[in-house]
């Protein structure tokens, strides 16, 4: 289905046209009409399927531009997810009169406040600042027609739970409620059962747990042999953009300060950055302007990298399910892209599992390691023959230096990071 079958306003679709949308992803298609209803929805669907989109767009044909009052409040779980969100609304709105704003932590309360008393009709906020500014302003919630909880797993996860009850208890009246995760646990099933009210319930490719243009490549390596065969990885295969993840803070430090010796466009990123700095980073690797980044999982939940091509978890996933989040950052809205998950033969127990859990057809680069039943009998190597592939054109700019004969850069591994000149 086309965007110009939906009746949309000229405004909108003149934004959609400037954004080069021309027809719906899946989920935009089987919600639309039920956003525009008014109906309580509980929507699950694969990562980069579109539905930010799939609220912004409705919303925004529904909402009264000329009333000064919040009529549709969104909550995210992170203050980039809320960035992201709110960046993606207002491209749709860019030709209307349709306010969004967003409201996070580490931000000047009181410029918030302003603006929302300026007038949003579309407000985006985390669990924290929200509550914070109905304490302590006069934002209310009695105008509000539709409350979207995204990512409500993660939500949970990460302890929310009596946050998001608190502000299903500010909306007492008549409300239409939408409830998007990318998993059903049973305490948001609970939650649904408390507070919405006979839900369309919208699944989409619950048995694909990942974009079937994202190709699974794994590489077993020796202990400490982990570093080397990810630069010889990244010189060979030559990504485009590519985010590196690691398990802990430390683990990625580390990395870091290995490859900025080895490549000029390299940056990390991690919850113990100053939000300015994390905003910042995020907005120059959408703009190209990073090639390599180093990140924690704080990077694997929902935000949307359109330039990214290769995932590389550098530490195997703690959890299964950040395998899934991690890999989700490239392959998105029908791109091709490439996930490599470097193993250790004592995490071969955990891969198996993965395979089984997540339906994972293996491509395997290097030696192919002996799986014993109970896992998917792995490709060796895809299309590719087991070899990354080989580019050509010209060096890319931040590409990885050749490495000296006489081996001494290992040398300026232990080089201190330099000081941050970021600035907004």
């Amino acid at each position: 289905m086309r965007f110009d079958e939906l009746g949309l306003k000229p405004d909108i679709l003149k934004s959609l046209s400037d954004l080069g949308w021309t027809d719906l992803t899946p989920i935009q298609e089987q919600t639309f009409k039920l956003v525009m209803s008014q109906r309580d929805m509980i929507a699950t669907a694969e990562t980069g399927s579109g539905k930010t989109a799939a609220c912004a767009i409705p919303l925004i044909q529904r909402v009264d531009p000329n009333k000064k009052a919040v009529q549709a409040l969104i909550l995210v779980p992170t203050r980039e997810l809320a960035l992201q969100y709110v960046a993606e609304i207002a491209a749709i709105a860019k030709h209307t009169q349709v306010a969004p704003f967003a409201v996070y932590g580490g931000f000047s309360m009181e410029t918030q406040t302003s603006k929302l008393t300026h007038g949003v009709q579309i407000l985006v906020a985390t669990p924290g600042r929200l509550i914070d500014l109905l304490y302590n302003t006069p934002l209310r919630l009695s105008e509000v027609e539709t409350f979207v909880l995204d990512e409500a797993d993660e939500m949970l996860k990460l302890g929310f739970l009596a946050d998001v009850e608190f502000v299903f208890s500010c909306l007492v009246h008549a409300h239409q409620t939408m409830l998007f995760s990318a998993t059903m646990p049973k305490e948001i099933k609970a939650l649904a059962q408390r507070y919405l009210k006979d839900p369309a319930v919208v699944e989409l490719n619950l048995d694909q747990i990942a974009p079937d243009t994202l190709e699974h490549y794994f590489m077993l390596v020796k202990p400490g042999h982990r570093l080397e065969s990810l630069i010889h990885y990244l010189e060979q295969e030559d990504p485009k953009q590519a985010i590196l993840f690691c398990n802990s803070r430390n683990s990625a430090d580390k990395l870091y300060d290995r490859l900025r010796s080895k490549t000029d466009s390299v940056e990390i990123i991690h919850g113990g950055l100053e939000q300015s700095r994390r905003t910042s980073l995020f907005r120059r690797f959408r703009q190209m302007q990073i090639r390599y980044m180093v990140a924690t999982d704080i990077a694997g939940r929902g935000l949307d990298f359109s330039h990214v091509t290769h995932v590389i978890n550098y530490d195997f996933p703690r959890q299964l399910e950040a395998y899934t989040h991690r890999t989700g950052r490239t392959a998105r809205m029908g791109r091709e892209g490439k996930a490599l998950t470097f193993i250790v033969q004592s995490e071969m127990g955990k891969l198996k599992l993965l395979f089984r859990k997540n339906k994972i057809e293996p491509r395997w680069i290097g030696q192919e390691p002996q799986m014993s039943q109970g896992g998917r009998q792995p490709q060796h190597g895809g299309r590719d023959g087991g070899k990354p592939s080989q580019r050509q054109g010209g060096r890319r700019p931040g590409r990885f230096r050749k490495r000296s004969k006489g081996g001494n850069r290992g040398h300026q591994d232990n080089a201190q990071a330099p000081k941050n000149t970021d600035t907004q």
